[in-house]
């Protein structure tokens, strides 16, 4: 049975402890709840099967040969007890903040699981919109290459759904809905057709984003399950950043300026926009919270400040790279303190050695950041 929503669901959901879910659901229950959005995409067939950049065409490669399977390479008899906090408490914002300190000991570890819930609903919603954004992909990009790297990540990005779901329902068992500021910009990038746009606001901001999310959630969360879990989904994220950076490397210089200051300006408003997709103002409501203070709180904290430049740094450098660092933008990025970073050196140098690591080896889970190394 399908539902087919004009708006996008805005409730907690919370799954049945059991072995057997599926056993237990009537016809009432099993329920897909479908938005549904129009997109004017313009497909393109490329009939040169030439490889044209031996570059994206190792990348490909490598995505077949690091495949994995979460039913098989995840060991799900581990259960992380829920009487523990599931994140390293020294690394919470909410330390000293008067609404959280009047929480009961009970319902501080309450609040703890389901900020961790929010946080692992992001990441499952926007898998889902690079999912939806690498198919897109596979019939706009103009090369083959392209589409061919496109096809792999369309199946990377299948199994990180599959993955943070099944974590999210049989560990968690609370799942929060995609919050607006991420919606917004998925739609976006889901419904403009220009396939440029789809590269820019998926490969370097969305994934720029989520592999330093990963990073920090794996050097913060205390489940060994949960730590594999975002290893394995990592380096697939550091293969597609690599991907994205080459890529529009050499298609932005081939624009003219005009259309390269459009696209610098969605960078800008996309940056802005995901800067707040990591309040999690949901949580704050269903603990009655005000709102906007725990907002404003969070944002203050140095705990948030230190993962925004870690987010940042990744981001801008890239940006940099492929261009869009223009004197018009310029300015906006320093107004939000972060043009500081753009000479750091970019995702664009690919170190093959680092990139071709066999998928498992000792001390893999270690808490050290899974990224695409740089070149000498």
């Amino acid at each position: 049975m399908a539902i087919v929503s004009t708006q996008t669901p805005d409730e907690v959901r919370y799954f049945p402890e059991t072995d057997d879910i599926a056993s237990k659901l009537t016809e009432g229950h099993m329920q897909d709840i479908i938005e549904i959005f129009n997109t004017p995409l313009q497909g393109a067939y490329n009939w040169d099967y030439s490889s044209i950049d031996g570059r994206i065409r190792k990348l490909y490669r490598l995505g077949k040969e690091l495949n994995w399977n979460q039913e098989t390479d995840l060991n799900w008899d581990q259960n992380y007890p829920k009487d523990q906090y599931p994140t390293d408490v020294s690394f919470n914002p909410f330390q000293g903040y008067a609404p959280f300190e009047a929480l009961t000991d009970e319902e501080r570890l309450r609040f703890s699981w389901h900020y961790q819930a929010w946080t692992l609903s992001q990441f499952l919603h926007g898998e889902q919109g690079a999912l939806l954004v690498a198919s897109q992909l596979v019939s706009c990009a103009p090369t083959f290459d392209a589409k061919l790297y496109a096809s792999s990540q369309t199946f990377d990005e299948a199994r990180h759904v599959e993955t943070f779901n099944r974590y999210l329902q049989e560990k968690v068992q609370i799942m929060y809905p995609i919050t607006p500021h991420l919606k917004v910009l998925v739609d976006k990038i889901l419904s403009d057709a220009r396939w440029d746009l789809k590269f820019i606001g998926m490969q370097i901001v969305i994934e720029g984003l989520a592999l330093a999310a990963f990073n920090t959630m794996r050097m913060t969360c205390l489940d060994p399950l949960l730590k594999d879990l975002i290893y394995l989904v990592t380096r697939d994220e550091a293969r597609h950043v690599t991907f994205g950076v080459n890529y529009l490397e050499y298609i932005v210089k081939h624009l003219s300026q005009e259309d390269i200051e459009e696209r610098a300006q969605f960078a800008y408003e996309a940056c802005v926009v995901m800067r707040e997709r990591l309040i999690a103002t949901e949580v704050f409501a269903e603990f009655g919270w005000d709102v906007e203070a725990a907002r404003k709180h969070m944002l203050d904290s140095s705990v948030m400040q230190y993962f925004n430049n870690f987010l940042f740094t990744r981001i801008i450098p890239n940006l940099a790279r492929i261009g869009l660092l223009t004197d018009t933008v310029r300015p906006k990025f320093e107004a939000l303190g972060i043009l500081q970073y753009e000479n750091l050196v970019s995702d664009g140098d690919v170190d093959w050695a680092a990139l071709t690591e066999p998928l498992y080896q000792e001390n893999a889970t270690q808490d050290k950041p899974v990224t695409p190394a740089k070149a000498a």
